[in-house]
């Protein structure tokens, strides 16, 4: 084999060592415990709806029904002509005492869920405020946790592992296998391992009194990734801790494309390489050894390095399957198992659109995004086109 090849497979092995850490430190973060609060703060959800997402109703039951005894639940619409409409005002009707339906006033900034979560903060009762997406569900006793973290006055910021469930399709089981072998297990890695606090915006706690001394969610209204910037606010300038809560929330993805899966991380690729910058953003490449071990196999192709590349794809697809099983608390069946190739190298796919590209088409909008996931507008045409993604506010 070639130099070229050898870096390559060297790559590989830094990924597959990385994804046994991650799985290392997904079973250490497991055993945790929540914990049960003593003061019972009130709590408000925001809770910001676009369109109909998978089993959007039993989601919003969910929240509706909540064990915690001191919550109110805020459901934001941009307009009374979403199609979530319909359903909001019927949990309210369901929950009179507990469930409100806010309709969005103005458009302040360029992130249409900045822009909703404007109001509902504005409207919401209580100081210790949960953003929760509209695609998750969560167990009975998710706000309990998240609760008694925030009687420590050092933290002032609680977040949740997201995983996926629900793949009745192709693209919505590579969708759930990044989810549930990737990002959650990757984020709880991150923290344990490098000390890096990472904020997932699918499940978010703060208090209102901390989000008004970074200038609220109105100082985001123009930026792409409202989770990175509340934690490094929040965490970095305020010296709060961020805390990854031992549960997890189950981001319910049924029928998502292929197409949508590419369209949704080309998009995603774009905002990681400016919240990071270039530099690290390069290094991820180390986290895709399906994609390297072909890379290797290109360089200098011959049956060994096929047999290696065999090796790094199966050692792949049982790291996906052992941390997405453990994460998510239910196994990937094996048809969703035998698409984890596919997955990487789609997700390859969109990594080098990331490194090429800062431009996205989000919701009918052309936005360049500038670093630290600053929306603009963009000054000229991108070189080789922009992303376009339709989708709900939930899968922001």
């Amino acid at each position: 084999m070639s130099l070229l090849s050898h870096g390559w497979f060297l790559l590989c092995a830094i990924g597959v060592a990385v994804g046994l850490v991650q799985l290392v430190a997904l079973v250490l973060h497991l055993r945790r415990r929540p914990q049960t609060p003593t003061a019972f703060l009130p709590v408000s959800v925001l809770k910001p709806l676009c369109g109909l997402d998978d089993d959007l109703a039993d989601h919003l039951e969910r929240f509706a029904t909540l064990t915690y005894p001191r919550y109110e639940l805020l459901l934001g619409v941009r307009s009374t002509g979403d199609a979530a409409w319909p359903l909001a005002c019927a949990a309210a009707a369901r929950h009179p005492g507990r469930v409100r339906v806010v309709v969005q006033q103005g458009e302040p900034g360029r992130n249409p869920k900045v822009n909703q979560l404007i109001t509902l903060a504005a409207a919401a009762r209580h100081d210790v405020l949960v953003i929760s997406d509209s695609n998750v569900t969560v167990e009975a006793d998710y706000l309990d946790d998240i609760a008694a973290r925030f009687e420590d006055p050092a933290v002032g910021v609680v977040t949740h592992a997201v995983t996926g469930v629900g793949e009745r399709s192709l693209g919505a089981a590579v969708d759930n296998l990044h989810l549930s072998a990737g990002v959650g297990p990757g984020m709880i890695a991150a923290q344990r391992v490098l000390g890096q606090d990472l904020v997932v915006g699918k499940s978010m706690a703060v208090r209102r009194s901390d989000m008004a001394r970074v200038g609220g969610f109105e100082a985001m209204r123009d930026v792409l990734a409202e989770d990175f910037y509340i934690g490094r606010r929040i965490g970095g300038e305020l010296g709060k801790r961020i805390v990854v809560a031992p549960g997890r929330v189950w981001n319910v993805s049924r029928r998502r494309s292929l197409g949508d899966f590419l369209l949704r991380y080309r998009r995603w690729a774009v905002m990681h390489r400016m919240a990071a910058g270039t530099w690290l953003y390069l290094t991820g490449v180390a986290l895709n050894p399906t994609a390297t071990a072909l890379l290797a196999l290109a360089c200098a192709p011959s049956w060994s390095a096929l047999e290696w590349v065999a090796v790094v794809t199966g050692a792949r697809v049982a790291l996906d399957g052992l941390a997405g099983g453990l994460l998510r608390q239910r196994r990937f069946g094996l048809w969703a198992l035998a698409a984890v190739p596919l997955k990487d190298l789609l997700f390859f796919a969109a990594w080098l659109h990331g490194l090429t590209h800062d431009t996205v088409v989000w919701r009918g909008n052309r936005l360049r995004v500038l670093p630290g996931t600053r929306l603009a507008p963009p000054e000229a045409e991108p070189a080789l086109g922009a992303v376009a993604e339709p989708q709900a506010l939930g899968e922001a």
